[in-house]
């Protein structure tokens, strides 16, 4: 696979990962999980219409507050190929200050980042708050909401909400996972439209189910729905995608 650029940032996240797991040791950060992800899908609406995608997420919790990144690597059936990732660190309010922000179902209250960079000098920079819930049978529900900002767009900005969920549950004696995240995006210039997009997955846990070790190996589909993608208006996909993830 021709993919010279997705090689590049492969390498490069998981030098960060190495380096986060030698922190383990520290004390800085207290615990982080790793996985590649295999996704196939057709019928994309913008580029070429099927596409392999591989993805490498890391994700931890430190002592001041949680990291979040990801690098694709896609490949198009022609043959060609691009890259693009997110690193995203927030800043958890309790941590710092040692005061329990907690109240009801609010877990946290954090500061939260993010940077976007993706081939051809594509990027955006976010910044703004976030609310972790507590919510029972998630693992994990996060709320952001930021500011957006894409230097290329000149003289303006807009705004972002992006949720992130995380729930196992079961079935008989199979267990299942049920993630995803979904990002509402504001009108940023005249040309980039506001669009939305919610990408839920359905996997089972493909280690328990033959007998192996749990919270492994997984297997399903995550569906792609995408209003505007891109920001442009009427390019609207809706994809699903079959997916292998490996958890290390």
């Amino acid at each position: 696979m021709d993919c010279k650029i997705s090689k590049n940032s492969l390498h490069a996240c998981f030098l960060i990962t190495i380096l986060f797991s030698f922190s383990t040791h520290a004390k800085f950060i207290n615990w982080h999980s790793t996985n590649m992800q295999i996704l196939k899908g057709w019928n994309y609406e913008v580029g070429e219409e099927a596409r392999t995608i591989i993805t490498l997420e890391h994700a931890n919790d430190w002592k001041y507050g949680d990291t979040f990144m990801f690098i694709d690597g896609t490949r198009f059936d022609p043959g060609k190929s691009t890259a693009y990732g997110e690193f995203a660190p927030r800043f958890s309010l309790s941590k710092i200050t040692g005061q329990k922000l907690s109240y009801g179902i609010i877990k946290d209250v954090l500061v939260s980042t993010m940077l976007e960079k993706g081939k051809a000098h594509t990027r955006a920079y976010l910044y703004g708050g976030a609310i972790d819930l507590n919510i029972p049978g998630f693992t994990f529900f996060e709320t952001n909401l930021f500011i957006r900002d894409n230097p290329k767009i000149q003289n303006d900005k807009t705004w972002q909400v992006t949720v992130a969920w995380n729930r196992p549950f079961e079935v008989g004696k199979h267990k299942f996972l049920f993630e995803g995240f979904a990002d509402f995006i504001g009108q940023e210039g005249s040309t980039y439209r506001s669009n939305q997009m919610i990408v839920p997955r359905f996997l089972v846990d493909i280690g328990h189910a033959m007998g192996k070790k749990e919270g492994v190996f997984y297997g399903g589909v995550e569906y792609q729905h995408w209003h505007n993608k891109f920001g442009i208006k009427g390019k609207n996909e809706d994809v699903p995608q079959i997916q292998f993830k490996w958890v290390f």
